[in-house]
């Protein structure tokens, strides 16, 4: 048996056994390619054993314990929020839960155009439109007199085979993201949103230059090594006026 070995945070390294599909008859090409990389993959497993919703929680995590985005008491605004894998970890970080005694609890929203299966101690917003003004006067009517420490986007349009057309859409999602942030942002907050890599990123980065004080593209070690998939980080949010 083919074993591989993954790094844990803070932890000895775990060893997996790679497993070899068994059951690709009758599926498609496209299908059995994404089944096979399900199975060979270490955090698909991670993800299983630690109670995540999705292998995704894995870039959130080492993002965040490397910039310490989420902390005790923080508002936390999660987009493209399902199947829910960010929320559970920014519960933890911002103590929504209350699982630190003694620390602040924090606020935890998450809204996707996909239904969301409840979280313990998270404002869900399934099956909403991020893009729509109602959507996010919902999310403001939630927060009350509370300002957002940080922003998570995870959003992604699906992919129309179109690249123009894909790098356009994700790049619409991010500005969307952006603008909310501003509005909603207290000071010194934080953003990360997704991005795949195309030649509209420098120009975003540069827009968010002008609201943050660090702005840097990190590709976490969960993101898979042949995708475009990339992280705009943002840190320091200043405000409007400087």
């Amino acid at each position: 048996m083919l074993l591989r070995k993954l790094s844990t945070f803070g932890g000895a390294a775990k060893t997996f056994a790679k497993v070899v599909p068994t059951n690709l008859k009758g599926k498609s090409k496209s299908s059995q390619e994404w089944l096979t990389r399900q199975l060979r993959d270490p955090y698909v497993e991670r993800a299983k054993m630690m109670n995540y919703r999705c292998r995704s929680a894995f870039k959130l995590l080492e993002i965040d314990n490397k910039y310490g985005l989420v902390k005790p008491g923080h508002t936390v605004i999660d987009c493209g929020a399902s199947p829910g894998s960010w929320m559970q970890i920014a519960v933890k970080q911002s103590n929504a839960d209350g699982g630190l005694p003694g620390k602040p609890k924090g606020m935890v929203v998450g809204v996707d155009l996909l239904q969301i299966y409840p979280i313990e101690h998270a404002i869900l917003f399934g099956n909403s439109d991020f893009l729509r003004k109602e959507t996010q006067d919902k999310i403001r009517a939630s927060l009350g007199e509370r300002r957002v420490d940080c922003v998570l986007s995870d959003m992604a349009p699906n992919a129309s085979g179109i690249r123009a057309l894909d790098q356009e859409n994700i790049t619409t999602l991010c500005y969307a993201v952006l603008r909310f942030a501003i509005l909603m942002s207290t000071p010194n907050a934080s953003l990360l949103m997704k991005v795949w890599d195309n030649g509209d990123v420098p120009k975003l980065e540069k827009s968010i230059l002008e609201y943050y004080k660090i702005v840097k593209r990190v590709k976490p070690r969960a993101s898979r090594d042949d995708s475009a998939e990339n992280f705009i980080l943002a840190r320091g949010f200043v405000g409007i006026e400087r």
